[in-house]
């Protein structure tokens, strides 16, 4: 199965393009399409900078007009005279990055591609420019009307999956209860078995306090809210087990037993996992209605324009949801 693959720019001030430029040959070699949603104008400006020549392309207006087997420019007629402006935090920027986004969310509900990928966002430029979200994933979810979603963080074999996502610490203890913990395990096992296509998953849970609880002694949502979410899900056969506690989970390598692993919250799941991804991560949306993947850094204002980016992440999110996206579209 051949992959149309949109690719929304990213904060055309940052190293989204220059990461979009560097793999788009690897992407081809895959068989996919790419459908980069932005301008044209944009690329050429990194491409000439970095001495770097754009690959075989055709420049489109509409996903209707899409050409497979060629890099195709999906370009938006408000950015035709775009200067960028590598390292600035604009609220053009932001602006410009959101409405790729959302073409892109566009253009994969209607089926014009399989599989999104999106590229770095500023969220300061993001909320500069009106868009008062906390992340991709939360505007993603709104955008294809999804209630039930959740943020996987994929590197190799290792799936760690997020309870809370964007919310400050001291609002995590309130947001654990029975019904939302099995709602994850269920995503979770969801999405490894259709989306990875892992016949009969295996998931861990993270306690949510030091020790998983200790019984009781330092804090009881283990015993309150997770231990029957879990209960719940093995009575309808999923195949999850925990709480574990998260120190000696991570460190006593017990994640390697498992396809996915369920965190209570950003820190506890993030943290680990970036040191053992080695920033080499890439961020899913699980539960929406697309495939749509995002590499596992930031913008790098810093290092904007100097044609030093390193490209691995991008890539691994474009051949994840490439692959994402035959595991899924294969079924239909």
């Amino acid at each position: 199965m051949s992959v149309r693959l949109a690719i929304s720019m990213g904060d055309y001030n940052g190293i989204g393009p220059e990461t979009i430029l560097k793999s788009l040959s690897q992407i081809k070699a895959v068989r996919a399409t790419p459908v980069i949603i932005g301008h044209k104008k944009i690329f050429s400006f990194y491409a000439d900078r970095f001495d770097m020549a754009l690959p075989d392309h055709r420049n489109i207006s509409s996903a209707d007009d899409i050409e497979d087997g060629i890099v195709n420019f999906l370009n938006m007629s408000d950015l035709e005279t775009i200067q960028p402006e590598p390292g600035k935090l604009s609220e053009q920027a932001g602006k410009a990055a959101m409405l790729a986004v959302e073409k892109g969310i566009e253009s994969c509900m209607q089926q014009h591609t399989q599989g999104l990928v999106t590229a770095s966002i500023s969220k300061e430029a993001v909320n500069k420019a009106g868009y008062h979200i906390p992340g991709h994933t939360e505007f993603l979810a709104e955008k294809t009307g999804t209630d039930d979603f959740m943020m996987i963080l994929v590197h190799d074999e290792l799936r760690v999956g997020l309870v809370t996502i964007h919310i400050p610490v001291a609002q995590v203890a309130g947001q654990i209860n029975k019904k939302r913990v099995s709602k994850y395990i269920r995503i979770m096992n969801r999405t490894l078995s259709e989306d990875f296509n892992i016949p009969l998953p295996r998931t861990a849970v993270l306690g949510l306090n030091p020790h998983a609880g200790d019984g009781g002694i330092i804090g009881d949502e283990e015993i309150t809210s997770i231990t029957p979410a879990i209960k719940q899900a093995q009575s309808a056969d999923i195949d999850v087990h925990g709480p574990f506690p998260a120190d000696g989970f991570f460190g006593n390598r017990k994640y390697e037993e498992y396809d996915g692993v369920l965190a209570m919250y950003h820190d506890q799941g993030l943290g680990p996992f970036k040191t053992l991804s080695f920033g080499g991560g890439v961020n899913i949306t699980a539960g929406l209605p697309i495939v749509r993947t995002s590499p596992d850094h930031g913008t790098a204002f810093d290092i904007a324009g100097e044609n030093v980016a390193d490209p691995s992440s991008f890539l691994k999110a474009a051949k994840l949801a490439i692959q994402l996206s035959k595991n899924r579209y294969a079924k239909t």
